[in-house]
């Protein structure tokens, strides 16, 4: 075997096209960071309002998100709730709205807005038609509806993680920020579904509460997404930071109106529960209570009669006839007066029945509805674990049995009705019955 003596010269590589070369130093420039001259942020932002763009996934994902999540909803299941998240189309048209701030574009200000109203209106759509269904079921456990009509800390974190997540990611990377946008879906669109399903199935506390929670959460984005787009050096245009004071003072008024009042409150979907202590109650005072008659009876009083006048013949010895008349004797006037025999004082000790302790423990949802009737107006919800009192007073409607209970709620003392299937009391066997009032009578010699 012999090798050649020719040297071996490596070959060029193909020469790339410059476009393509560019694509991948812009690239590798935001991810290092963001581009500081003017045409380099022009260029970023221009793509990005191209990758912000709404399309037309947008909504179809809207419509089967809205479905999934009222049929949650309606079953009170949060798995059903999280696949309908899981499905919500990405948001970052979202982030195409807060880069029409930044930029001060009119146009692609409109396009965004109306394409996140209309993603919007359908998910409230899925939620309007479910609430409707949700009818012919009651009166049923809707635990979840209340819970995302309200605010909530956990739910407001989440939230500024999702928006500075979203944001920062979208602009240094070109890969599609999934979990993030998932977090944005969580925030907004739960509590438009569960204003829908309110109005629809007519339950009081949902709606409006429902969508003026997305309008708070809406606002508290809003603000953190542009902060976040100011932070990463973004230069606004004129009419951008025109925009962007306007959108600061709206969203700051709309979360002073929402938040500030303290309207949703979460007071009205659950309360610190305290604990009572089971107390030995102190017997009422005896009150003697004496059985005198009010008022005398006496036999009825005969009227004052006379018998009447009989007309007497008697012949006179001249042969006329005199004719007299006879004036009977009166009857003597007799009143019977009837007193009782004995009058006998009864000393009655009325001994209140012993309640009943039972704890909430609802299989799905965290806690139970309490009701002022069976099946009526929403109270509060009491969370798992909740101690409640009851006296064995029970009532049946429509096929669900439900229990009069009684709760304390910051020092207060709350009455409702639950559903008995949700109640695990302390005594083995559910159905027990209030004891007899025992009663002592004294009674006193005539």
């Amino acid at each position: 075997m012999s090798l050649s003596d020719d040297p071996i010269i490596p070959t060029e590589p193909p020469s790339r096209p410059r476009e393509e070369i560019r694509n991948r130093r812009r690239r590798a420039t935001r991810r290092s960071s963001i581009p500081r001259d003017a045409e380099g942020q022009a260029t970023l932002i221009s793509d990005l309002s191209r990758r912000a763009y709404p399309s037309f996934e947008l909504f179809i994902f809207s419509l089967v998100c809205g479905a999934i999540l009222g049929l949650g909803f309606l079953l009170d299941s949060q798995t059903v709730l999280l696949l309908g998240i899981l499905v919500a189309p990405l948001m970052t048209p979202w982030v195409g709205f807060l880069l029409s701030i930044l930029t001060g574009s009119p146009r692609f200000l409109f396009e965004t807005i109306m394409a996140l109203l209309i993603s919007a209106a359908l998910v409230f759509a899925g939620g309007l038609l479910t609430g409707f269904a949700a009818r012919l079921f009651m009166p049923m456990t809707l635990t979840n509806v209340f819970i995302h009509s309200r605010l909530w800390l956990p739910a407001l974190v989440v939230l500024a993680i999702g928006a500075v997540t979203l944001v920062a990611s979208f602009a240094r990377s070109e890969e599609k920020p999934f979990l993030p946008s998932v977090l944005i879906a969580y925030v907004f669109y739960l509590p438009i579904s569960a204003g829908g399903f309110g109005l629809g199935s007519g339950l009081e506390g949902v709606w409006p509460q429902g969508l003026l929670v997305f309008l708070a959460h809406f606002a508290m984005a809003g603000v953190l997404g542009l902060i976040t787009l100011y932070a990463l050096r973004l230069r606004p245009s004129m009419g951008g930071i025109i925009f962007s004071g306007v959108a600061f003072l709206l969203f700051a008024w709309i979360l002073f109106a929402l938040m500030g009042s303290g309207f949703p409150s979460t007071n009205e979907a659950a309360a610190a529960i305290s604990t009572p202590t089971t107390q030995a109650s102190p017997l009422p005072a005896s009150s003697a209570t004496s059985s005198l008659p009010s008022t005398t009876t006496s036999s009825p009083r005969p009227s004052s009669t006379s018998a009447p006048r009989t007309p007497t013949n008697s012949p006179a010895p001249d042969g006329t006839i005199t004719v007299t008349e006879e004036t009977p004797s009166p009857v003597p006037l007799t009143i019977e007066v009837t007193l009782p025999a004995t009058e006998t004082p009864t000393i009655t000790l009325t001994i209140p029945a012993a309640p009943t302790y039972g704890k909430v423990a609802a299989n799905e949802g965290g806690g139970a509805n309490l009701r002022q009737t069976p099946g009526g107006k929403y109270v509060m919800t009491l969370l798992n674990g909740t101690i409640v009192e009851t006296y064995s007073d029970f009532t049946e409607v429509n096929g669900v049995t439900w229990v009069h209970v009684f709760v304390t709620v910051n020092g207060q003392r709350v009455e409702g009705w639950l559903l008995e299937s949700v109640v695990a009391y302390a005594t083995p066997a559910p159905d027990f019955e209030a004891s007899a009032t025992p009663t002592f009578g004294v009674t006193p010699a005539p």
